[in-house]
């Protein structure tokens, strides 16, 4: 076993390191990626962030070779760093959603396409809550319609725009929220419902239900909403499962360097985020997961890419370290989703 956590981390997220390694080589470093649009390709700064992924990548595909080899101690920082780009890009991979969509996934989450009409259901009720009137912030986080006409968020998200008075949550003055379900990168496009009322937040998890209106301000109506799980999968950890959701740059949260490869410097916008579930943690009282989450994240759904029934609800994590979300089937007979009517299956 080896006592490099980059070196372990790579061994249990891909299987044939030896056949990634010849791979990547093989393809010359094609995008590992969603490619970007062409104007965005032509952009100076984006090309040399190509250029400088090009190069780490290149560092981590030598890394692998000696892993494969069984020569983890023979690693250097900058093949170490390469590899930790290649998990990032290849092994949880962050890719943009346009059009309600999303492109050609990396080799290692191909299956993700054949889910690709699931996948595209849960992208359609999953929204970035934006606001005006709030003094720093123009949105918040993400919500998921998780009933009729409501969706489900943090609680830490919701407190930017209500507060608690005489035992009941009502918005902050001259704040008002609304969620849009597109906010998609190069799309000027906006599928925005007004948040109407805030039916509560829970005492005891990072989580808040909220209502919005039946029709967006062009007429259109929300649609049905997301399944939840009533019940635990029967496997905890090593389960596939994706988030959708708005990661949005955070340097004092974040590992800086990393973190602006996978994203390639593009933030705020939905993206489809796979990756696998760790277990349960008892010290959190959360599941914990691997997704490729930022700050942006909270209140994104974890959701279950055999099923594409909601698991948990996304409210934090740190880059190397974890990722949490409330275990949603855990409040199956809880007082505050049975009043908001959320759809348990």
């Amino acid at each position: 076993m080896s006592s490099d956590p980059v070196a372990d981390d790579v061994r249990r997220v891909f299987g044939d390191i030896g056949e990634l390694a010849e791979r990547l080589r093989a393809r010359r470093l094609e995008p590992v990626v969603q490619p970007l649009r062409r104007a965005e390709a032509e952009d100076a700064v984006l090309a040399a962030a190509r250029r400088e992924r090009e190069r780490v990548v290149t560092a981590g595909i030598e890394g692998l070779a000696k892993l494969a080899r069984g020569r983890d101690d023979e690693l250097d920082d900058t093949e170490r760093f390469g590899l930790r780009a290649i998990v990032l890009l290849e092994g949880r991979p962050a890719l943009l959603v346009q059009d309600g969509d999303f492109g050609r996934p990396p080799h290692e989450w191909a299956r993700l396409g054949a889910a690709r009409e699931g996948i595209q259901a849960v992208i359609a009720r999953c929204g970035r809550i934006d606001v005006t009137g709030h003094l720093e912030l123009d949105w918040l986080g993400t919500a998921c319609l998780v009933a009729p006409g409501v969706v489900m968020t943090n609680q830490h998200v919701a407190a930017e725009f209500c507060a608690r008075t005489g035992g009941r949550w009502t918005f902050r003055p001259h704040v008002t929220p609304r969620v849009d379900f597109l906010g998609e990168h190069e799309r000027s496009a906006a599928l925005e419902f007004t948040i109407t009322e805030v039916i509560g937040v829970h005492e005891d998890h990072d989580l808040a239900l909220l209502r919005v209106e039946s029709a967006s301000a062009d007429g259109r109506a929300l649609p049905d909403p997301l399944p939840v799980a009533a019940t635990a999968p029967s496997d905890l950890a090593g389960r596939d499962v994706y988030v959708v959701g708005y990661p949005a740059w955070d340097g004092r949260r974040n590992e800086p360097e990393p973190i602006r490869r996978i994203f390639l410097d593009v933030f705020n916008v939905k993206r489809l985020l796979p990756g696998r579930t760790v277990g349960y943690s008892t010290m959190y009282s959360a599941l914990e997961h691997d997704c490729s989450t930022l700050g942006g994240n909270s209140g994104s759904p974890v959701v279950d890419l055999e099923t594409h029934r909601i698991l948990g609800l996304h409210f934090g994590g740190r880059y190397g370290a974890g990722n949490y979300a409330v275990p949603l089937w855990k409040l199956a007979d809880d007082a505050l989703l049975r009043v908001g009517r959320v759809n348990f299956q």
